[in-house]
């Protein structure tokens, strides 16, 4: 029968009843990854506060002025090494050299508060099922690609019902109990740094065991009834090679998922550094990667552009689904819902992480308010203005500001702290924030 292992109480143990638990006014929040940075001259905007005029590649968010913060001059100081680091440690702010271990990613912070109102504590998804979220002990949780195994995984019952459902619940448990007591009895005769590596694995198998603990408690709680016409919308398999299509089911299943209140808190990478997908549609097929790297080729900074305005298309499509969609108390979702849209790298060609590419979104029942560029290189002392040319265009050197920050103070982790304090995490500190910032 295997052994047992005995756990402290934790928030997710609360029994689960979804009518009891249903707070009044849930709070939400998503994380959306762009890979490889953005293409900066047509990206940076110039203006600070209300006043702002929207950049090229931003352009596309212009009618959401209202609801919307584009945000410059932020960085990760611990984003340091090779460029994927940029994408582990976006809503981590750990310090990520080779022989360092990442540290949970801020979405996992704030589904220990809002995973006990809720099916499932978080989503994940990813094009190339690389994870933006990560556990307290810096192991990646596991991100769903297809959109139908997404919405079956949210609103279907598995094939050969509850019953069946359950027992494959429990034997999952039986089989993480032997494998803790196999690791505990190997454990004796370990050294210092496998015995690390050990307890990194136990804290994976642990986290398993909980979510193998929670879903059998759900199983009891109905399914919340789905539409027809947002079934036909979100259960099909749309190929990535119809990236519009693609990103715009996701974030059809995201607000279908918040709707319901099956999850507070989801994330979705557009693919990573090294693989993000092409967009034929716009004529695109070379990889954004192949595209961030352009060594000043104006073809490709050109396509890099215009794919940057296409995914900020795709964002203002996600934003507009939200403000039209209905939250429990009648108003829209977008009220109770934050947005970070943005990357972990600046300027793909030089790998630079400073002045990283942000805009935040929603969330004003939450306390938010929107209309303004936030601009924290224009605190820098040492910030003596955007590097024009004659015309007022941005020139080649302000690749230099997005490769070293002109603000060294503004950690993007300030911005995850305030976005945790808003869903309610009682924290002073995340990452390497230095302080909250204002918004």
């Amino acid at each position: 029968m295997g052994t047992c292992i005995s756990l402290p109480f934790l928030e997710c143990m609360v029994p689960l009843n979804a009518a009891e638990q249903q707070t009044k006014t849930p709070r939400r929040s998503v994380f959306i990854y762009l890979a490889n940075g953005v293409h900066s001259l047509n990206y940076q905007i110039l203006t600070p506060g209300k006043d702002y005029a929207f950049s090229r590649s931003l352009k596309p968010l212009e009618k959401h002025r209202d609801v919307i913060t584009p945000i410059s001059g932020m960085h990760h100081p611990g984003a340091i090494g090779h460029h994927h680091n940029c994408i582990k440690t976006w809503l981590t702010g750990g310090k990520l050299g080779p022989s360092d271990r990442n540290t949970i990613s801020v979405d996992q912070k704030m589904a220990e508060i809002t995973g006990q109102h809720t099916r499932y504590p978080s989503m994940e998804i990813a094009i190339n099922q690389e994870s933006l979220a990560w556990t307290a002990d810096g192991v990646p949780l596991p991100a769903m690609r297809r959109c139908s195994e997404i919405f079956a995984s949210l609103f279907e019952t598995p094939a050969g019902g509850l019953a069946a459902q359950r027992k494959e619940l429990r034997r999952k448990g039986s089989v993480l109990d032997a494998n803790l007591a196999e690791v505990n009895r190997l454990q004796q005769k370990m050294g210092a740094e496998d015995k690390g590596r050990v307890e990194q694995y136990l804290t994976s198998v642990r986290e398993a065991e909980i979510r193998a603990w929670r879903a059998d408690k759900w199983l009891d709680t109905p399914l919340p009834k789905i539409s027809e016409v947002d079934r036909q919308r979100t259960n099909r398999d749309i190929p990535t090679t119809q990236a519009g299509d693609y990103f715009r089911t996701v974030y059809d299943l995201m607000v279908l998922a918040f709707q319901t209140d099956v999850t507070r808190v989801a994330t979705f990478s557009l693919g990573g550094e090294g693989e993000a997908i092409a967009i034929p549609e716009i004529g695109i097929t070379e990889s954004r990667h192949q595209l961030s790297h352009h060594g000043g080729d104006p073809g490709y900074m050109e396509k890099l552009t215009n794919y940057d305005s296409f995914a900020i298309e795709q964002f203002g499509y996600f934003l507009t689904r939200l403000a039209e969609t209905k939250d429990v108390n009648g108003k829209p979702l977008l009220a109770s819902t934050m947005s970070l849209f943005g990357s972990g790298m600046t300027y793909g060609h030089g790998h630079g992480n400073a002045n990283l590419p942000l805009v935040l979104a929603g969330g004003s029942d939450l306390g938010l308010e929107h209309g303004s560029h936030l601009d924290f290189n224009r605190e820098a002392a040492t910030f003596d203005g955007y590097a024009l040319d004659a015309d007022g265009a941005l020139t080649s050197k302000h690749y230099r500001l997005c490769s070293r920050p002109a603000n060294t103070d503004a950690h993007m982790s300030n911005l995850l702290l305030l976005m945790a304090q808003k869903m309610g995490v009682e924290i002073d500190q995340f990452g390497d924030s230095n302080k909250v910032i204002e918004l």
